[in-house]
């Protein structure tokens, strides 16, 4: 700072190249290193700065003679302020600017003799304040470009589509009334942020995380809670104890609840998951789990019991509209009805200096429908859609600076990126067990059209058809039985013919074996019979009664003199029906296919 003194006593700045006392030079610095107070970093300064030549390049001796020394640290100052200044630049400066930064750095090294090159920095600022101004007046009209600055920004920020319009709100977050409308409790608790500790169960794509990150961007306005986002996919047990431990500080240090959300808690197995119980119950952390399967079957029991199950539904085809509404608002995309010919208002953007972004609503439509009520996969299909209309455009005009087409999104083009319609299906989740369940409950009720309907939805989403193939084999067995005995032969010729020539030729075959079991009679005796059997043997109280005497085999002299096949009459020796208990004493006259079997 003693190299900037001028003989006048007052500081020059560094930065601004402005004169100030010593006792207001700090204060100054501050605001002019954010460019509050740098007429070169604030765009809206009308003129240049006004440089002086450095004194300290040269000594002030009386006599005249120039320092060694002196110019010496005069010249290892000066980089230091072009440091400053690109810094401070770099935000608002193209890369011209910076060029001339650096000219005019090179400039205050030179000779402080040769008047023209004195001038120089000052040219140099002119320069950047004119390419200042003309950077805020692209800025101004940068919505003047192929499409709106809103939809540039949201389609090629690298992001999916989905991930940028996550809704903040549950104002913003459709589709799950039941359980988040208004007037229920988990709303009014979320409103008071009173959090539960939550399993939100759902389908993909549902809003599980959303919700979650509406409860974070809530939790963090209100300063009242901290909010921790793990995924068991990625996390190991040592982190989950080390945020846990974080949150024993934040409540004992700070009285403030820590809020935990970990996706896809089913990935963390039942001994990961028992590291959570202590804590959950005590109230140390609140515990936020998302997950796609049955909690019933992946997570612990015990920590089901310590929380909320919450059921996400697939979201309907009329919050899919209102999602995709959102999103094309927030692109600038204007939606007109079907467009068979040249609309005028499509005709009138033609004259305009860029293009305006249409689509149908028939093409939003179709998105809603075909995206199986999966909310990203509806919002990154617009985007995918979108994003290849606009490249084609762009590709297809060869004089940029002629009048711009408007680009129309149509109905098509929607369907060939989605390409058909999303089949949630899990070949080892829930959804793989809801499917056969229907597809044996239609047989069962003689509905081949449903039967059908589960079997396609099943092989269409991956299932493997030796799976269904043996199911159909039991359904002819337990839901035909002897109402006709040539089901179970057609079900195993069934199964043995998908064996042999596999998908997707096999599929016609399983289609014909369930058109014929839902078209026979059904017949539930043999299955409701050996049930009985199976619940006599349950209940049965004491040791098991012992086989008869008569109906035991004796293939030795011992057993024979034992009584072992005494009194047997054998069945083919006599013409007439032959007399003979064949069940325990205890249970002569038991009839298993009338029975009912009594708790007991």
């Amino acid at each position: 700072m003693a190299d900037s003194v001028l003989p006048d006593g007052t500081v020059q700045c560094p930065v601004c190249a402005g004169d100030f006392q010593p006792a207001t030079i700090n204060a100054h610095l501050d605001n002019c290193l954010t460019g509050n107070d740098n007429p070169i970093l604030s765009t809206t300064n009308k003129e240049p700065p006004s440089k002086k030549s450095r004194i300290s390049e040269f000594s002030l001796s009386g006599s005249g003679d120039t320092s060694e020394g002196s110019v010496t640290k005069s010249n290892r100052t000066a980089p230091m302020f072009t440091v400053f200044q690109h810094k401070q630049r770099s935000s608002v400066l193209t890369s011209k600017q910076s060029t001339d930064s650096n000219v005019t750095s090179k400039t205050t090294k030179r000779n402080a003799t040769d008047v023209d090159r004195n001038e120089e920095p000052t040219k140099g600022c002119d320069e950047n304040r004119s390419n200042t101004q003309i950077s805020g007046a692209l800025t101004s009209t940068a919505k003047k470009t192929d499409i709106s600055m809103s939809a540039l920004t949201l389609l090629n920020s690298g992001k999916p589509l989905a991930e940028k319009l996550r809704p903040n709100t549950l104002e913003e977050y459709f589709g799950q009334n039941k359980v988040l409308g208004q007037h229920t409790l988990l709303r009014s608790l979320l409103d008071s942020q009173e959090i539960p500790s939550l399993i939100l169960w759902g389908p993909p794509g549902c809003g599980k995380t959303t919700l979650a990150h509406i409860i974070a961007s809530s939790s963090k306005r209100n300063g009242t809670v901290r909010f921790v986002t793990l995924s068991a996919t990625s996390t190991s047990t040592n982190e989950v104890r080390e945020v846990i431990k974080q949150a024993q500080n934040e409540l004992r240090l700070f009285k403030r609840k820590t809020v935990l959300f970990i996706d896809e808690i089913h990935r963390f197995n039942k001994s990961q998951q028992d590291t959570f119980l202590p804590h959950v119950e005590c109230g140390t952390v609140t515990l936020i789990g998302a997950t796609t399967e049955n909690p019933s079957f992946q997570v612990n029991s015990a920590l089901l019991s310590r929380c909320r199950v919450i059921v996400l539904e697939r979201l309907s085809v009329e919050a899919m509209g209102s999602i995709l509404n959102r999103a094309v608002d927030a692109l600038g995309i204007r939606v007109v009805p079907v467009v068979n010919g040249e609309d005028d208002r499509l005709a009138s953007a033609a004259h305009q200096s860029e293009p305006q972004v249409y689509i149908e609503q028939k093409a939003l439509d179709t998105i809603a429908h075909l995206c199986d009520g999966d909310a990203r996969a509806g919002l990154n299909g617009l985007q995918l859609a979108v994003q290849a209309r606009v490249a084609a455009h762009r590709a297809g005009m060869p004089d940029p600076s002629r009048d711009a087409p408007h680009i129309l999104i149509q109905e098509d083009h929607v369907k060939e990126g989605l390409q058909r319609s999303h089949i949630l299906y899990d070949k080892a989740g829930e959804e793989h067990y809801n499917c056969i369940s229907a597809l044996h409950k239609s047989l069962r009720g003689s509905h081949e059209n449903a039967a059908l309907y589960w079997l396609g939805r099943m092989l269409e989403g991956g299932e493997d058809p030796l799976y269904v193939a043996r199911r159909l084999v039991r359904f002819a067995s337990e839901d035909i039985g002897l109402a006709d005995p040539a089901a179970l032969p057609q079900a195993v010729s069934a199964f043995q013919a998908c064996h042999f020539i596999g998908m997707p030729e096999c599929e016609v075959i399983l289609a014909q074996c369930v058109v014929y079991l839902a078209r026979a009679p059904k017949s539930v005796d043999v299955y409701k019979a050996y049930s009985n059997v199976k619940a006599c043997l349950r209940n049965h109280r004491g040791p098991l009664p012992p086989v008869p005497l008569h109906l035991r085999n004796a293939p030795t002299r011992l057993m024979k003199d034992l009584g072992y096949a005494k009194g047997y009459k054998y069945n083919p020796a006599f013409s007439s029906a032959v007399e003979q208990e064949y069940l325990p004493e205890e249970l002569r006259g038991m009839n298993f296919f009338t029975w009912t079997p009594t708790d007991q």
